[in-house]
């Protein structure tokens, strides 16, 4: 007999499987009844893959009770954002332009879960193409918070951070753009991890931006995120951007403590406009650390106030780019009523993409336009490395940052819909990392008086995971949020 699923740690579910304490297909059948009594008002799924996750449970199954390994994942229940391409399982990345599309191959980070013995559920709900922090821009559907159905989970990888908060999963893969785990697993309570550029395969995620997406994990605990991160991370031939070095024992230095780490605190992190819980709630973690043993040192990222308008002229002009290959000869959507080629383009992209991508494209096409590209694209990426001198200069001070991941608790359903530029300063706080390429990982530190999760942000020096995973570790050591969970919706 399963374990309650709610609430439960996907390392403690591996470690219950292997040890024979419950069967995989237990596991299954459990965060399938809560998928199936829960979602439909969270709206976390865009595909169940249930007689599939069954065969793998009872395959899982039976290699145990003849003794066979099954990996340090072995029978656990994930999901996975649908940006990653999954073998003969509809992809869309959350757009009508690829509704119908069945992948021919496997992208390798869900590769690699599977081969660790992780059990796919489904296709987890996303803003399109991963373009929004709210999840408001998927073509199918809003993702709603778990802590508060009227309120939004964060984005784009909504689903993801609402499927583990929900206890509908154990465990699931996102993908940061600018913010796209760190965000949502702030505003959902949960841990998500941002790793180095690199560090995990980008092969089979489907490009937004491609010198900043980066795929990565969300966990109910610290020490669940890590055990992703383990299995999913190191070399790819199929990536050429993809980092020659292992996985280190990030689960491991999730438990080292944090005595004797220098904490940078930027200045630029704590300027007004604020929420106030925000603030006191993090101040309050920094306050927890520096008790714990860490020293607190005040650093300065100057070029700060740059980082949102750079990161939006980069990755509106990698999207201009990547989101052409969507015409309608290949794969995807096909309008039904062309007389010309150029028809054909129009009609099928003005019938396939959504509003955010839209705007995206003509943004990202302006400045790539002949006599614009130096003014604004040449210039972006000129301060991108500035941006990234600025955290060279900051960890040579310090051991990690430490930040708020959003200026506010979770806003409500569309709140900010007719506002594109109040919803992309919600990444004020995020967007600096993936221009760095450096790792950062997200957790709870607190929650407001109206119950709404608040998240602490930890920024490392680039390959400094695991020093990023022994903050977060002590820090969850010595608190209790991440053991709330919002009640299931009646």
């Amino acid at each position: 007999m399963a374990p309650d699923v709610r609430g439960a740690s996907l390392v403690a579910l591996a470690e219950g499987v292997a040890a024979k304490k419950w069967k995989s297909r237990d596991l299954v059948e459990a965060y399938l009844d809560r998928i199936a009594r829960l979602d439909k008002k969270i709206g976390a799924f865009l595909l169940l893959d249930a007689d599939g996750a069954r065969r793998a449970a009872d395959a899982i199954d039976k290699k145990i009770a003849a003794g066979e390994a099954v990996g340090p994942l072995g029978g656990v229940p994930v999901g996975i954002k649908d940006i990653f391409v999954t073998r003969g399982l509809e992809t869309t990345a959350g757009s009508k332009i690829l509704k119908g599309f069945i992948p021919p191959y496997e992208s390798t980070a869900s590769a690699r879960l599977a081969a660790a013995g992780a059990i796919r559920l489904g296709k987890l709900n996303m803003d399109e193409f991963a373009m929004g922090s709210s999840n408001e821009n998927s073509a199918f559907g809003p993702v709603h918070n778990p802590w508060d159905l009227e309120r939004v989970p964060g984005g784009s990888s909504g689903g993801s951070a609402a499927a583990v908060a929900a206890s509908l999963c154990a465990g699931t893969l996102g993908t940061d753009t600018g913010g796209s785990i760190r965000q949502p697993a702030s505003l959902c309570g949960v841990v998500g991890v941002k790793p180095t550029y690199g560090r995990v395969s980008r092969y089979g995620v489907i490009a937004f931006a491609s010198s900043l997406d980066h795929p990565g994990p969300f966990g109910r605990t610290v020490e669940d995120a890590a055990a992703l991160l383990e299995v999913i991370a190191g070399h790819d031939p199929m990536d050429s951007t993809s980092i020659p070095q292992p996985a280190g024992p990030y689960r491991r230095a999730s438990k080292a403590g944090l005595a004797g780490l220098r904490l940078g605190v930027p200045k630029e992190y704590f300027q007004s406009g604020m929420d106030p819980e925000v603030e006191a709630a993090v101040r309050a973690a920094l306050d927890e650390l520096g008790r714990a043993g860490a020293t607190l040192v005040p650093v300065s990222l100057p070029h700060t106030p740059y980082a949102i308008a750079t990161y939006y002229l980069i990755c509106m002009a990698e999207a201009s780019s990547n989101l052409a290959r969507y015409d309608g000869v290949r794969y995807g959507h096909r309008t039904e009523h062309a007389s010309s080629l150029e028809e054909l383009y129009a009609k099928t992209r003005g019938e396939g993409f959504g509003a955010e991508p839209k705007r995206r494209i003509v943004l990202g096409t302006y400045v790539l336009r002949a006599g614009y590209y130096e003014a604004y694209y040449g210039k972006a990426l000129r301060v991108r490395r500035l941006i990234a001198n600025d955290f060279a200069a900051a960890f040579a001070q310090c051991d990690v940052l430490v930040t708020p991941t959003s200026p506010t608790p979770a806003f409500k359903l569309g709140e900010r819909a007719a506002d594109p530029l109040q919803m992309y300063l919600a990444d004020i706080y995020t967007v600096a990392p993936p221009l760095a390429g450096v790792p950062a990982l997200s957790q709870c530190c607190g929650f407001t008086k109206n119950g709404l999760p608040i998240g602490l942000q930890t920024i490392g020096p680039t390959l400094g995971e695991e020093t990023v995973f022994r903050l977060a570790g002590a820090y969850e050591a010595r608190t209790e949020w991440h053991q709330r969970l919002p009640e299931d919706p009646s």
